[in-house]
Protein backbone atom coordinates (compact mmCIF):
# COMPACT_ATOMS: atom_id res chain seq x y z
CA UNK A 1 0.00 0.00 0.00
CA UNK A 2 2.97 2.02 0.16
CA UNK A 3 2.83 3.03 -3.73
CA UNK A 4 -0.45 5.08 -2.17
CA UNK A 5 1.09 7.13 -0.40
CA UNK A 6 3.38 10.50 -0.44
CA UNK A 7 4.20 11.11 -4.39
CA UNK A 8 2.35 8.28 -5.52
CA UNK A 9 -0.85 9.69 -3.99
CA UNK A 10 -0.19 13.39 -5.53
CA UNK A 11 -0.01 12.01 -8.51
CA UNK A 12 -3.03 9.91 -8.09
CA UNK A 13 -4.68 13.70 -7.61
CA UNK A 14 -3.99 15.30 -10.30
CA UNK A 15 -7.12 17.03 -11.71
CA UNK A 16 -8.45 15.70 -14.78
CA UNK A 17 -8.66 18.92 -17.52
CA UNK A 18 -12.00 20.25 -17.79
CA UNK A 19 -14.07 19.84 -20.65
CA UNK A 20 -13.89 22.42 -23.46
CA UNK A 21 -17.26 23.92 -25.01
CA UNK A 22 -18.08 21.95 -28.13
CA UNK A 23 -17.29 25.25 -30.24
CA UNK A 24 -14.28 26.13 -28.78
CA UNK A 25 -12.71 26.12 -32.21
CA UNK A 26 -14.74 29.53 -32.31
CA UNK A 27 -12.11 30.55 -29.73
CA UNK A 28 -8.84 28.94 -31.10
CA UNK A 29 -6.81 28.91 -34.35
CA UNK A 30 -10.04 27.77 -36.44
CA UNK A 31 -12.00 30.64 -35.19
CA UNK A 32 -10.90 32.98 -38.18
CA UNK A 33 -12.04 29.74 -40.99
CA UNK A 34 -15.43 29.07 -38.90
CA UNK A 35 -16.35 32.30 -39.57
CA UNK A 36 -15.18 32.90 -42.87
CA UNK A 37 -16.99 29.54 -43.40
CA UNK A 38 -20.34 31.37 -41.83
CA UNK A 39 -19.80 33.97 -44.56
CA UNK A 40 -19.75 32.14 -47.06
CA UNK A 41 -22.71 30.19 -46.25
CA UNK A 42 -24.72 33.41 -46.16
CA UNK A 43 -23.50 34.89 -49.05
CA UNK A 44 -24.08 31.64 -50.88
CA UNK A 45 -27.65 31.46 -49.60
CA UNK A 46 -28.46 35.09 -50.96
CA UNK A 47 -27.24 34.36 -54.58
CA UNK A 48 -28.89 31.30 -54.45
CA UNK A 49 -32.09 32.77 -53.67
CA UNK A 50 -31.65 36.07 -56.03
CA UNK A 51 -30.26 33.68 -58.73
CA UNK A 52 -33.63 31.49 -58.52
CA UNK A 53 -35.37 34.48 -59.78
CA UNK A 54 -33.36 34.64 -62.93
CA UNK A 55 -33.27 30.80 -64.06
CA UNK A 56 -36.50 31.86 -66.39
CA UNK A 57 -35.50 33.76 -69.20
CA UNK A 58 -38.55 36.35 -69.91
CA UNK A 59 -39.20 39.35 -71.73
CA UNK A 60 -41.97 39.79 -69.54
CA UNK A 61 -41.90 42.70 -66.26
CA UNK A 62 -41.89 41.20 -62.77
CA UNK A 63 -45.64 41.29 -61.82
CA UNK A 64 -46.87 39.56 -64.77
CA UNK A 65 -48.26 36.31 -63.70
CA UNK A 66 -46.56 33.86 -65.50
CA UNK A 67 -43.39 35.60 -63.97
CA UNK A 68 -44.50 35.48 -60.69
CA UNK A 69 -45.47 31.36 -60.96
CA UNK A 70 -42.12 30.72 -62.61
CA UNK A 71 -40.68 32.26 -60.02
CA UNK A 72 -42.43 30.85 -57.16
CA UNK A 73 -41.42 27.83 -58.27
CA UNK A 74 -37.83 28.34 -57.84
CA UNK A 75 -37.87 30.73 -54.78
CA UNK A 76 -39.49 27.60 -53.24
CA UNK A 77 -37.35 24.79 -54.49
CA UNK A 78 -34.13 27.26 -53.07
CA UNK A 79 -36.06 27.83 -49.70
CA UNK A 80 -36.76 24.35 -48.98
CA UNK A 81 -32.91 23.16 -49.84
CA UNK A 82 -31.79 25.96 -47.89
CA UNK A 83 -31.53 24.30 -44.35
CA UNK A 84 -28.88 21.61 -46.39
CA UNK A 85 -26.30 24.37 -45.72
CA UNK A 86 -27.00 24.70 -42.04
CA UNK A 87 -26.13 21.38 -42.20
CA UNK A 88 -23.33 21.65 -44.37
CA UNK A 89 -21.93 24.28 -42.00
CA UNK A 90 -22.58 22.49 -38.80
CA UNK A 91 -20.10 19.47 -40.57
CA UNK A 92 -17.64 22.00 -41.50
CA UNK A 93 -17.49 23.87 -37.95
CA UNK A 94 -17.89 21.16 -35.98
CA UNK A 95 -20.39 23.22 -33.63
CA UNK A 96 -23.33 20.92 -32.27
CA UNK A 97 -26.17 23.37 -31.47
CA UNK A 98 -27.48 21.26 -28.75
CA UNK A 99 -30.79 21.53 -30.42
CA UNK A 100 -32.58 20.22 -33.41
CA UNK A 101 -31.99 22.02 -36.46
CA UNK A 102 -35.90 23.08 -36.83
CA UNK A 103 -35.74 24.07 -33.45
CA UNK A 104 -32.63 26.57 -34.10
CA UNK A 105 -34.76 27.43 -37.55
CA UNK A 106 -37.74 28.64 -35.07
CA UNK A 107 -39.70 25.63 -36.26
CA UNK A 108 -41.08 24.76 -32.55
CA UNK A 109 -44.42 24.53 -30.37
CA UNK A 110 -43.08 26.05 -27.27
CA UNK A 111 -44.47 29.71 -26.81
CA UNK A 112 -45.66 29.61 -30.39
CA UNK A 113 -48.82 31.34 -29.49
CA UNK A 114 -47.14 34.66 -27.77
CA UNK A 115 -44.62 34.19 -30.80
CA UNK A 116 -47.38 34.68 -33.59
CA UNK A 117 -49.44 37.17 -31.76
CA UNK A 118 -47.09 39.72 -29.96
CA UNK A 119 -44.54 41.04 -32.68
CA UNK A 120 -47.37 41.49 -34.52
CA UNK A 121 -49.09 43.16 -32.13
CA UNK A 122 -45.68 45.41 -31.54
CA UNK A 123 -45.31 45.80 -34.95
CA UNK A 124 -48.95 47.07 -35.93
CA UNK A 125 -48.34 49.93 -32.90
CA UNK A 126 -45.43 51.39 -34.58
CA UNK A 127 -47.54 51.57 -37.63
CA UNK A 128 -50.55 53.18 -35.59
CA UNK A 129 -49.88 56.47 -37.66
CA UNK A 130 -50.37 55.04 -41.14
CA UNK A 131 -53.57 52.81 -39.96
CA UNK A 132 -55.02 55.95 -38.49
CA UNK A 133 -54.33 57.28 -41.89
CA UNK A 134 -55.40 54.45 -43.78
CA UNK A 135 -58.71 54.27 -42.11
CA UNK A 136 -59.09 58.42 -42.56
CA UNK A 137 -58.59 57.86 -46.47
CA UNK A 138 -60.82 54.96 -46.71
CA UNK A 139 -64.46 55.64 -47.91
CA UNK A 140 -66.42 52.68 -45.54
CA UNK A 141 -66.45 52.61 -42.13
CA UNK A 142 -65.37 50.01 -39.67
CA UNK A 143 -67.78 47.44 -39.96
CA UNK A 144 -68.14 47.87 -43.60
CA UNK A 145 -64.03 47.33 -43.65
CA UNK A 146 -64.26 44.25 -41.10
CA UNK A 147 -67.55 42.39 -43.26
CA UNK A 148 -64.73 42.86 -46.55
CA UNK A 149 -62.04 41.29 -44.36
CA UNK A 150 -63.82 38.28 -43.18
CA UNK A 151 -65.53 37.41 -46.53
CA UNK A 152 -64.80 34.40 -47.74
CA UNK A 153 -64.92 35.69 -51.26
CA UNK A 154 -62.40 38.32 -50.69
CA UNK A 155 -59.85 35.57 -49.26
CA UNK A 156 -60.60 33.83 -52.42
CA UNK A 157 -59.76 36.85 -54.99
CA UNK A 158 -56.94 37.44 -52.75
CA UNK A 159 -55.41 33.87 -53.23
CA UNK A 160 -56.46 33.17 -56.71
CA UNK A 161 -54.32 36.99 -57.42
CA UNK A 162 -50.14 36.28 -57.56
CA UNK A 163 -48.72 39.41 -56.54
CA UNK A 164 -51.19 38.91 -53.45
CA UNK A 165 -49.50 35.59 -52.87
CA UNK A 166 -45.81 36.94 -53.86
CA UNK A 167 -46.10 39.99 -51.91
CA UNK A 168 -48.23 38.37 -48.57
CA UNK A 169 -47.62 34.77 -48.45
CA UNK A 170 -44.55 33.59 -50.23
CA UNK A 171 -41.51 36.60 -50.09
CA UNK A 172 -42.11 36.95 -46.35
CA UNK A 173 -42.47 32.94 -45.92
CA UNK A 174 -39.28 32.34 -48.12
CA UNK A 175 -37.26 35.66 -46.96
CA UNK A 176 -37.50 35.02 -43.36
CA UNK A 177 -36.88 31.53 -43.59
CA UNK A 178 -33.76 31.98 -45.81
CA UNK A 179 -32.63 35.64 -44.19
CA UNK A 180 -33.23 34.97 -40.66
CA UNK A 181 -33.97 31.34 -39.99
CA UNK A 182 -30.84 29.86 -41.68
CA UNK A 183 -28.74 32.64 -41.49
CA UNK A 184 -28.64 33.60 -38.23
CA UNK A 185 -27.71 30.95 -36.45
CA UNK A 186 -24.43 30.50 -38.64
CA UNK A 187 -23.62 33.81 -37.86
CA UNK A 188 -24.13 34.16 -34.41
CA UNK A 189 -21.51 31.90 -32.48
CA UNK A 190 -18.92 33.90 -34.83
CA UNK A 191 -20.29 37.29 -34.32
CA UNK A 192 -22.31 37.06 -31.03
CA UNK A 193 -25.80 37.64 -31.00
CA UNK A 194 -26.09 41.86 -30.94
CA UNK A 195 -23.71 42.67 -34.10
CA UNK A 196 -25.67 39.62 -35.88
CA UNK A 197 -28.54 41.44 -35.65
CA UNK A 198 -26.86 44.22 -38.01
CA UNK A 199 -24.64 41.74 -40.09
CA UNK A 200 -27.08 39.48 -41.24
CA UNK A 201 -29.62 42.27 -42.94
CA UNK A 202 -27.10 43.49 -44.93
CA UNK A 203 -27.38 40.46 -46.89
CA UNK A 204 -31.08 40.97 -47.27
CA UNK A 205 -30.32 44.68 -47.73
CA UNK A 206 -28.06 43.36 -50.95
CA UNK A 207 -30.40 41.07 -52.03
CA UNK A 208 -32.53 43.91 -53.41
CA UNK A 209 -30.63 45.41 -55.53
CA UNK A 210 -31.70 42.81 -58.34
CA UNK A 211 -34.37 45.62 -58.67
CA UNK A 212 -32.21 47.69 -60.30
CA UNK A 213 -31.77 45.51 -63.28
CA UNK A 214 -35.13 44.98 -64.07
CA UNK A 215 -35.97 48.54 -63.95
CA UNK A 216 -33.04 50.09 -66.30
CA UNK A 217 -34.06 47.04 -68.58
CA UNK A 218 -37.76 48.16 -68.85
CA UNK A 219 -36.75 51.74 -68.47
CA UNK A 220 -39.17 52.35 -65.79
CA UNK A 221 -37.53 55.52 -64.30
CA UNK A 222 -34.13 57.56 -64.61
CA UNK A 223 -30.97 56.30 -63.46
CA UNK A 224 -30.57 58.59 -61.15
CA UNK A 225 -33.71 57.78 -59.68
CA UNK A 226 -33.23 54.09 -60.13
CA UNK A 227 -30.13 54.37 -58.19
CA UNK A 228 -31.41 56.87 -55.56
CA UNK A 229 -34.53 54.44 -55.11
CA UNK A 230 -32.40 51.21 -54.72
CA UNK A 231 -30.11 53.02 -51.88
CA UNK A 232 -33.71 53.89 -50.10
CA UNK A 233 -34.72 50.50 -50.73
CA UNK A 234 -31.07 49.13 -49.14
CA UNK A 235 -31.54 51.15 -45.65
CA UNK A 236 -35.04 50.18 -45.12
CA UNK A 237 -35.13 46.40 -46.01
CA UNK A 238 -32.03 46.34 -43.63
CA UNK A 239 -33.14 48.27 -40.79
CA UNK A 240 -36.28 46.31 -41.13
CA UNK A 241 -34.28 42.91 -41.35
CA UNK A 242 -32.44 44.17 -37.86
CA UNK A 243 -35.99 44.41 -36.21
CA UNK A 244 -36.78 40.87 -37.72
CA UNK A 245 -33.85 39.35 -36.96
CA UNK A 246 -33.90 41.05 -33.63
CA UNK A 247 -37.67 39.32 -33.06
CA UNK A 248 -36.16 35.40 -34.44
CA UNK A 249 -33.80 36.04 -31.55
CA UNK A 250 -35.98 37.48 -28.47
CA UNK A 251 -38.49 34.85 -29.76
CA UNK A 252 -36.80 31.81 -31.02
CA UNK A 253 -39.61 31.16 -33.72
CA UNK A 254 -40.00 31.91 -37.21
CA UNK A 255 -43.71 32.80 -37.42
CA UNK A 256 -43.67 35.88 -35.52
CA UNK A 257 -41.08 37.31 -38.33
CA UNK A 258 -43.28 36.52 -41.09
CA UNK A 259 -46.12 37.73 -39.83
CA UNK A 260 -45.16 40.84 -39.13
CA UNK A 261 -42.95 40.64 -42.98
CA UNK A 262 -46.35 40.46 -44.59
CA UNK A 263 -48.20 43.35 -42.45
CA UNK A 264 -45.13 45.39 -43.82
CA UNK A 265 -45.52 44.57 -47.48
CA UNK A 266 -49.00 45.14 -47.07
CA UNK A 267 -48.76 48.69 -45.69
CA UNK A 268 -45.71 49.87 -47.69
CA UNK A 269 -43.59 52.14 -45.83
CA UNK A 270 -45.48 55.45 -44.07
CA UNK A 271 -46.32 57.81 -46.40
CA UNK A 272 -45.02 60.33 -43.86
CA UNK A 273 -45.31 63.67 -46.70
CA UNK A 274 -48.67 62.51 -47.23
CA UNK A 275 -49.75 62.66 -43.41
CA UNK A 276 -47.95 66.15 -43.44
CA UNK A 277 -50.27 67.70 -45.51
CA UNK A 278 -52.92 65.88 -45.03
CA UNK A 279 -56.68 67.60 -43.72
CA UNK A 280 -56.71 65.99 -40.19
CA UNK A 281 -52.81 66.79 -40.06
CA UNK A 282 -52.67 67.26 -36.45
CA UNK A 283 -54.58 64.39 -34.94
CA UNK A 284 -52.45 62.06 -37.75
CA UNK A 285 -49.00 62.74 -36.54
CA UNK A 286 -50.00 62.98 -33.16
CA UNK A 287 -51.03 59.25 -34.02
CA UNK A 288 -47.56 58.53 -36.17
CA UNK A 289 -45.61 60.28 -32.17
CA UNK A 290 -47.79 58.02 -30.04
CA UNK A 291 -47.08 54.97 -32.17
CA UNK A 292 -43.42 55.28 -32.58
CA UNK A 293 -43.33 56.06 -28.56
CA UNK A 294 -45.27 53.32 -27.56
CA UNK A 295 -43.12 50.72 -29.74
CA UNK A 296 -39.70 51.84 -28.28
CA UNK A 297 -41.63 51.26 -24.62
CA UNK A 298 -43.44 47.78 -25.06
CA UNK A 299 -40.28 46.58 -27.55
CA UNK A 300 -38.47 45.27 -24.33
CA UNK A 301 -41.40 43.63 -22.47
CA UNK A 302 -43.20 41.89 -25.70
CA UNK A 303 -40.08 40.41 -26.67
CA UNK A 304 -38.94 39.17 -23.09
CA UNK A 305 -37.58 35.43 -23.75
CA UNK A 306 -39.25 34.38 -20.88
CA UNK A 307 -42.68 34.52 -22.33
CA UNK A 308 -41.81 31.96 -25.63
CA UNK A 309 -39.74 29.49 -23.47
CA UNK A 310 -35.91 28.17 -23.81
CA UNK A 311 -34.60 29.91 -27.14
CA UNK A 312 -32.49 27.43 -28.89
CA UNK A 313 -30.16 30.62 -30.14
CA UNK A 314 -29.44 31.22 -26.76
CA UNK A 315 -28.50 27.60 -26.08
CA UNK A 316 -26.23 27.40 -29.35
CA UNK A 317 -24.26 30.42 -27.97
CA UNK A 318 -24.16 28.74 -24.50
CA UNK A 319 -22.55 25.86 -25.55
CA UNK A 320 -19.58 28.19 -27.53
CA UNK A 321 -18.88 29.85 -24.14
CA UNK A 322 -21.10 32.70 -24.28
CA UNK A 323 -23.29 32.55 -21.52
CA UNK A 324 -24.12 36.27 -20.91
CA UNK A 325 -25.58 37.29 -24.74
CA UNK A 326 -27.67 40.34 -23.51
CA UNK A 327 -30.58 39.66 -26.18
CA UNK A 328 -31.28 36.23 -24.38
CA UNK A 329 -32.81 38.07 -21.04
Amino acid sequence: MAALGGDGLRLLSVPRPERQPESAALGGPGAGLCCWVSVFSCLSLACSYVGSLYVWKSELPRDHPAVIKRRFTSVLVVSSLSPLCVLLWRELTGIQPGTSLLSLMGFRLEGIFPAALLPLLLTMILFLGPLMQLSMDCPCDLADGLKVVLAPRSWARCLTDMRWLRNQVIAPLTEELVFRACMLPMLAPCTGLGPAVFTCPLFFGVAHFHHIFEQLRFRQSSVGSIFLSAAFQFSYTAVFGAYTAFLFIRTGHLIGPVLCHSFCNYMGFPAVCAALEHPQRRPLLAGYALGVGLFLLLLQPLTDPKLYGSLPLCVLLERAGDSEAPLCS
